[in-house]
């Protein structure tokens, strides 16, 4: 194909070197005869042979031609004629260029179409669901007729204004042609009442064919949601991402620390002036809850409008969708709103800065974000905090202080003007109305109540000094609160259409009523606004994320950026390992550990409520029998638990602090895995049977009162002397407290005793005197020897009462008779053989050995069962304790936050979040692009 353009482009060249040069040689009469000439000879003549080329130029042939037969040409004819030579091959040269560029442009682009085309999803499907054939014919046929109505009401308005304009120009006197005047007045008034018809024919044909449109969309968003299809990822809506970064912002700017100015629309007004009903009316459901002249809004309330196949709702933070076109389920989300606001109340405020997010869809909606705000009120009640005046106009100001924020003022219709509180709030955050869309409600009530110039005068933008884009009535409810959106809406159509406030005169114009013209001028707006913003804003969190990415490598330059939930979840398996490490203790350290425990636990009990009760008895082992059994049956088994849960606690938090003291130890855990170690072990409790298990087993072994052989003799005998040297060293530090320091203490380190302690003394050397004459003597103090210490000691002039005698009797018979119990137990070490022939009837009274060698016994077996419970059940137990405690840790943020703390947490933490924000705004950036 291209040879065949190269030889149709040449025949054409030659031709237009013929004409040239019949042209130059016209100028000097020579026409006739070159035309002759090139008909006999045609364009042929010779070529000639080029020095450097393979072919001849197009100059050459013609001034050979020429010469070979004769031809005389003048020199500036011939310049002229070169000229246009010159031009065409210049021009020729091109075709080659232009013609290859044309065909394989049209070959690349015929491949990418075919690419592109492939690369289509099938909508075949669409031709099911999609209506065809006389369905279509019909829509088109309604919207000639309703371009036709359109150019009628044209007509009619252009008449309207002439038949004004010749009325002004007549100028005729009121007394001669008063007549024609009323009638063209009333011509003009019928021709406005027609306008509004005609305009409320068209309204109805566009509602009617959006409900079609929405119908059909409601179809193919259902077979669209149906349709599986496994190698297309269903993508979010523009409006649900944008959302998402509002609520991520929400989360980061608690405290507003943070400039947040992505565009949202703020729900404003004073307390009961209609806001939360024009929010339910742009949203077509009912969804919040109603009080009588109560405040019901506490706390902001995000709803993110979207549109789909089905009327529905959902908080954030839940999965439940609650059906919209159900009253029971618009019951339930009503209560759960009230529910959250109220919960969202602590500390005795009566106003929340938390906000609630929810998300409304459905067919027809318009896509926007908005947040409504509690009422601006003007005087507070008794059950209100004394801030709450102060809190709600500082909320109100926060949100309208973002320079992108649309501020939806609602002002009340049927009350005075000068009464509202909000028009000056808006006034001083947007005082030029640069975003500022102001709306009248319960305009039906102030029909009758108000002055008709005054409300004119308001949605004119002439009564109050506040400016706004654009000012709308509506008509939100006829004050029942049974009454559907479907209702209200046909009851404010019906309004607004019989209305004679709004029909005459032609003073407020159709688009500026009705909640559905206002949905769609705030959505637009909003839409407007995000684009014109949304890149500023997602600079502004690049340049925060770079500020941030610097500081962390200057501060932590080898750690990576961790925020608390990845902490988190690194400390709770340091903690579990340590929990696997407890069974991993050899049985050797848990018997040290559970003896030690318990004989700590016991021993108080052993020698104040056995050992020395059973010292004054005559019968000293019946006594030691009784008081044994009667603590095995009661107080012993719930000891020993108590004792063998301590121990557990003590080895478990002893792991954790061997575990700091590693190498690669990180100090950020500790408070946490303090807080959760405290916790689980504060919740856990030892098994109800393991106190019937031991008592049973305790009980058997106390039944044995014989020692077997010489090891367990000396063992017991060792064991004695080692609980009375330790309650010898406690009562030592009881009376060197109550008698105060010795001679030599008092002269190495300068003191001196007091005048209690002097008495004290003064008593102790009485006392001494009464257990030197009677070393057996009993653990009280008979009647006669209180009243002949008192006597001794008046002699001394000392008084003393007898409470004040027995209280230094105690530690001073106490020392007394553990120091005669040490030596009785020296005594016994050797007695052993003689124990065994004698029995109790043996001279060296060992019955203190034999005491103390049951008790060993039983706190044996009762460390063998615990750590066996331990091993085997407690090990466990407390791990799955720890475990619900991790587990509710973890879904506390407020806890995490407080227990995960530092420079470096709170740093990862804003850089993490940061980054979030803005992957999600260059998301919905890029999304947003695409849809443009």
């Amino acid at each position: 194909m291209l040879r065949i353009y190269q030889n149709t482009y040449r025949r054409t060249a030659r031709k237009a070197v013929v004409y040239s040069t019949k042209v130059a040689c016209c100028n000097h009469s020579t026409l006739c005869n070159i035309t002759s000439q090139s008909r006999r000879t045609g364009a042929g003549g010779h070529w000639e042979q080029h020095s450097n080329r393979n072919h001849r130029s197009h100059e050459e042939f013609l001034l050979g031609g020429n010469q070979a037969r004769g031809w005389t040409i003048p020199p500036h004819s011939r310049g002229y004629g070169m000229f246009v030579v010159r031009i065409i091959r210049g021009a020729l040269k091109l075709r080659y260029i232009v013609l290859g560029g044309a065909i394989g442009g049209g070959v690349s682009l015929s491949k990418k179409y075919e690419d592109w085309k492939e690369g289509l999803p099938d909508l075949k499907w669409l031709e099911d669901a999609l209506p065809q054939g006389e369905r279509w014919s019909q829509f088109s046929r309604n919207l000639i007729e309703v371009g036709s109505v359109v150019k009628n009401a044209i007509d009619i308005a252009k008449e309207d204004i002439k038949a004004k304009t010749t009325v002004a120009a007549l100028g005729i006197p009121a007394d001669e042609s008063r007549k024609k005047y009323d009638k063209l007045q009333t011509q003009v008034e019928t021709l406005q009442t027609e306008i509004m018809n005609v305009q409320i024919k068209y309204q109805k044909e566009l509602e009617k064919m959006e409900k079609e449109n929405r119908e059909l969309r409601q179809q193919y968003l259902i077979l669209k949601t149906n349709k599986k299809t496994s190698a297309k990822r269903i993508k979010k809506s523009l409006i649900d991402m944008y959302s998402e970064v509002l609520d991520e912002l929400s989360g980061y700017d608690t405290g507003y620390t943070m400039a947040d100015h992505l565009p949202r629309v703020v729900v404003v007004g004073d307390q009961s002036s209609g806001k939360t009903s024009v929010l339910e009316s742009i949203a077509k459901a009912r969804i919040f809850p109603r009080g009588s002249g109560e405040m019901m809004t506490r706390a902001p309330v995000k709803v993110t409008l979207a549109e789909g196949p089905y009327h529905v709702a959902q908080f954030r933070d839940t999965d439940r969708e609650y059906d919209l076109t159900k009253e029971s389920d618009l019951a339930d989300l009503r209560r759960e709103v009230e529910f959250r606001m109220r919960s969202s109340v602590r500390g005795g405020k009566t106003v929340s800065n938390e906000v609630i997010a929810m998300t409304v869809k459905g067919p027809g909606l318009q896509r926007m974000v908005l947040v409504d705000l509690p009422g601006i009120i003007s005087t507070m009640t008794v059950d209100m905090a004394s801030d709450t005046k102060d809190s709600i106009h500082q909320m109100t100001k926060h949100y309208m202080s973002n320079p992108n924020a649309i501020i939806l003022c609602i002002q009340d219709g049927s009350v005075d003007a000068e009464r509202s509180n909000v028009t000056d709030l808006v006034m001083q955050c947007d005082p030029l109305g640069r975003r500022t869309i102001f709306v009248l409600t319960k305009v039906d009530l102030a029909e009758e109540l108000a002055d008709p110039d005054r409300i004119r005068k308001i949605l004119s933008g002439k009564l109050f000094p506040m400016k706004a884009l654009g000012y709308y009535a509506v008509v939100t409810g006829r004050g029942r609160k049974d009454d559907s959106i479907d209702a209200i809406r046909q009851y404010e159509e019906d309004f607004f259409k019989n209305s004679k406030l709004f029909h005459r005169r032609g003073v407020i114009m159709p688009h500026q009523v009705t909640s559905r013209n206002l949905s769609m001028a705030v959505s637009d707006r909003f839409w407007k606004m995000v684009r014109e913003t949304i890149e500023q804003q997602a600079d502004a969190f690049k340049a925060t994320r770079f500020n941030l990415e610097t500081e962390w490598k200057n501060n932590f330059p080898r750690l990576r950026e961790s925020g608390r939930d990845e902490l988190f979840d690194k400390a709770k398996g340091e903690i579990l390992d340590e929990v696997v490490t407890l069974s991993q203790i050899s049985a050797k350290k848990w018997d040290d550990a559970l003896t030690a425990k318990l004989w700590e636990k016991l021993s108080n009990y052993v020698f104040e409520n056995v050992y020395l009760p059973a010292a004054q008895s005559d019968s000293f082992n019946t006594m030691v029998d009784i008081k044994l059994r009667q603590w095995a049956e009661q107080a012993l088994p719930a000891k020993s638990v108590e004792a063998g849960w301590e121990a557990l606690q003590q080895e478990f938090i002893s792991l954790m602090e061997r575990a700091k003291k590693a190498h690669d130890h990180d100090g950020v855990f500790d408070q946490l895995k303090s807080a959760v170690v405290d916790e689980a072990i504060r919740r856990h409790s030892w098994e109800d049977k393991a106190i019937d298990m031991l008592r049973v087993i305790q009980l058997n072994t106390l039944e044995d009162r014989f020692v077997h052989d010489k090891t367990e003799w000396d063992l017991a005998v060792k064991f004695l002397e080692n609980s009375v040297t330790n309650k010898l060293v406690q009562t030592d530090e009881t009376l060197a407290q109550m008698f105060g320091p010795g001679p030599w203490t008092r002269f190495a380190h300068w003191k001196s005793l007091t005048q209690d302690q002097q008495k004290r003394r003064s008593v102790k050397g009485e006392l001494d005197k009464i257990l030197k004459n009677d070393v057996k003597h009993l653990p009280t103090l008979s009647y006669d020897e209180l009243t002949t210490v008192r006597k001794n000691l008046q002699r001394d002039n000392v008084e003393v009462d007898t409470d004040y005698i027995r209280q230094t009797w105690f530690p001073v018979y106490r020392k007394h008779f553990l120091q005669q119990s040490l030596q009785r137990a020296k005594d016994c070490r050797k007695a052993y053989y003689l124990y065994t022939q004698q029995g109790t009837e043996c001279e060296i009274s060992c019955s203190d050995v034999v005491l103390f060698w049951r008790i060993q016994q039983v706190i044996k077996v009762t460390g063998n069962a615990l750590r066996q419970q331990v091993i085997n059940r407690e090990a466990r137990r407390l791990d799955k304790e720890i475990k619900a405690v991790l587990d509710e840790f973890s879904e506390d943020e407020e806890k995490k936050a407080h227990l995960l703390t530092g420079k470096r947490v709170q740093l990862a933490e804003e850089l993490i979040k940061v980054r979030q924000i803005q992957e999600k705004l260059e998301e919905f950036i890029n999304s947003l692009n695409q849809e443009k």
